[in-house]
């Protein structure tokens, strides 16, 4: 490993620490915390109101508030939908094919994690919501269920209907012969969603959950995934979607026509051993859309898989975080397609990922050639780089000058070694975020893995230590000793050209890595030391085409080749930098010698106990005799 490459992987790691802390996110603003209702004692029922209670809140609307809360389900393959007739709404949703880290049911939304609801003012200034009427439950067939409340001389209507083998529930909702007793104002849709811990590790859980939103024009945002601060945005343009995002699961709700505006909200409190967070979507209808008929949407609930998502709406796919700008076009791009394509021939998953880091390196061997050639040139360069030190020993600026010359009239870039490995950072960050959102990779067994989607465990330390946590990855700790492993093979292949600090921060490095990779998924590091095993195998096979007695007599034609040519381009630009530095540093340097011997010539003129203001001008000067 030369100095080239060493620059080379610092700057990665360097960067991949700043990416880490300071990926872009939405900054957290103070959020409005959701109202607290009265609750009944332990053990008791709360009282139902009775007639004139009723007219009194709701009034005309009274006659559909009592009743009897009762419950029916829509399901398909895919999902299990029940609903209450108290509200006509939503009341839990079960994902069939999958399960908790635990093995139980995956209920995506339950009667005491979450509440969906609709209210809306009458023209008398009343505020009602759907849930406190009781509806009419009408089934349809086998994926129809329409919902019918009798109120006010019209009537309410929704209307849900779940395709087969399909994660979307459509959803119509009308008021029938209602235009004069509701107030000309947005209907106000509100989803209250207490989000319960479904992986392995609540804290990795806790922080890929959040709220993302879709613009009418096209833009996409989302709350911060890992603040634990309340946050809050409003919006007041018209909204496309909005979907609150479980880890590896998605609740959304989709406007075929829009939303007004919408306000999200988000609170943690890490002393709730029950709930990781709490979500809350506020989204307005206009009033015109339930009253002629335009209010038309679709529910999503289901698995964060990008290829489900990038068909239900435009941007609804963005529930998948693959990175932002290049490396999301990497992911999005190269990474999932080729993973997908090797998805239908293989089913181990640990295998998948090892083609992957084979097919990745096949791809990059051009660049990673380069690299071996450059540092096999600075090499055999490196009897001359040491003459031209040990000739001008205490002249940094002259050192550099005539090494510019040496690898210009040799034909050698010095950066050859460090540029090939920066070109392939995209892949490397495009991977760190790959992983760790992959749902294919959630609950897949490899190795001694039981989840490619979280870290391994396997090692389960009894204390906590710092920056690493009470356990170790061993596919971390393998993947650190291939690199300590790479490392050494390198400093060995070409002592001379690692030394001192840079040599000492060649093995820092890897450690490093240890603690930051320990708590990602076992997916990634398994990657990386396949990743390891391979890159020793190219510089051993690189090793047997890259020789040295070859290289030298490349280098030596160039010089020939090179004898009379005159730099130009970057090269010219530096070598004129460079002597435009030397030559005011030799200005510099000569205008000090000159004022200390000014200074030396006028303190000569001064006798002894005399002032310089008794010195006249045309007084002759002595001469200070030996």
């Amino acid at each position: 490993m030369d100095r080239n490459s060493a620059i080379g992987i610092f700057l990665m790691a360097a960067l991949l620490l700043i990416y880490l802390q300071f990926a872009p996110k939405p900054k957290p603003e103070p959020a409005l915390q959701p109202a607290k209702t009265a609750a009944a004692a332990p053990g008791t029922t709360p009282a139902a109101p009775d007639s004139a209670a009723l007219a009194q809140q709701l009034g005309s609307f009274a006659a559909a508030a009592q009743g009897t809360a009762q419950t029916t389900q829509l399901q398909n393959e895919n999902l299990t939908i029940t609903f209450s007739s108290k509200g006509g709404r939503i009341q839990a949703v079960r994902l069939n094919k999958y399960k908790t880290f635990r093995g139980q049911p995956l209920d995506l939304l339950d009667a005491q994690s979450a509440q969906l609801d609709t209210r809306f003012r009458t023209t008398d200034g009343r505020q009602i919501k759907l849930s406190d009427l009781y509806f009419r439950a009408e089934p349809r067939g086998s994926n129809e269920l329409r919902f019918v409340a009798e109120v006010a001389g019209g009537q309410i209507e929704q209307l849900y209907t779940l395709p087969a083998n399909s994660f979307e529930v459509g959803y119509k909702l009308r008021f029938n012969n209602l235009t004069a007793t509701l107030a000309q104002e947005p209907v106000t849709f509100t989803f209250l969603d207490r989000v319960r811990q479904t992986e392995q590790v609540a804290k990795q859980n806790r922080n890929h959950t959040t709220i993302n939103h879709y613009l009418a024009s096209d833009d996409p945002g989302s709350l911060s995934e890992t603040s634990e601060n309340p946050e809050e945005i409003k919006i007041t343009e018209p909204v496309k979607w909005a979907a609150h995002k479980h880890d590896f699961f998605v609740a959304g709700i989709i406007a075929d026509n829009q939303f007004s505006n919408g306000q999200f909200n988000s609170t943690v409190n890490l002393e709730d051993t029950t709930y990781l967070k709490t979500l809350s979507s506020t989204l307005t209808i206009p009033a015109a859309d339930v009253q002629q008929g335009k209010a038309n949407f679709r529910f999503y609930f289901g698995p964060n898989a990008y290829n489900i998502l990038k068909e239900v709406t435009p941007g609804f796919d963005r529930n998948v975080y693959l990175g932002w700008g290049l490396f999301r076009w990497v992911n999005q791009f190269v990474i999932l397609p080729v993973f997908h394509v090797l998805e239908k021939f293989i089913s181990n998953y640990g295998i998948i990922i090892a083609l992957l880091v084979v097919l990745i390196k096949l791809v990059t061997w051009p660049l990673t050639y380069k690299t071996y050639e450059s540092q096999a040139k600075m090499k055999v360069l490196k009897p001359e780089l040491d003459a031209i030190k040990e000739k001008y020993p205490d002249d940094q600026m002259k050192q550099q000058q005539e090494t510019m010359k040496l690898n210009q009239s040799m034909g050698v870039n010095p950066l050859g070694g460090c540029i090939p490995t920066l070109l392939t950072i995209p892949i490397l960050f495009a991977m760190f975020q790959f992983f760790p959102n992959a749902i294919e990779l959630r609950q897949e067994h490899f190795l001694w893995a039981k989840d490619l989607s979280t870290y391994d465990d396997l090692i389960k330390l009894p204390f906590n230590v710092p920056f690493l946590g009470n356990h170790i990855s061993l596919f971390t700790l393998l993947m650190t000793i291939s690199t300590l492993a790479m490392t050494y093979q390198s400093n060995q292949a070409n002592p001379a050209a690692m030394q001192g600090p840079m040599k000492f921060y060649s093995y820092l490095m890897p450690l490093v890595f240890f603690f930051v990779l320990n708590d990602f998924a076992a997916g990634l590091t398994w990657y990386y030391l396949v990743s390891n095993l391979v890159t020793l195998g190219q510089q051993a096979l690189t090793r047997r085409f890259v020789d040295d007695t070859k290289v030298r007599a490349k280098l030596e034609a160039n010089k020939i080749k090179n004898k009379d040519k005159k730099p130009s381009g970057l090269g010219a630009r530096l070598a004129d930098a460079m002597k435009a530095a030397q030559e005011k540093e030799a200005q510099t340097r000569q205008a000090g010698r000159n004022t200390t011997a000014a200074n030396d010539t006028d303190d000569s003129d001064v006798e002894p106990g005399t002032g310089a203001s008794d010195i006249s001008p045309k007084r002759p000067r002595k001469t200070r005799r030996s």
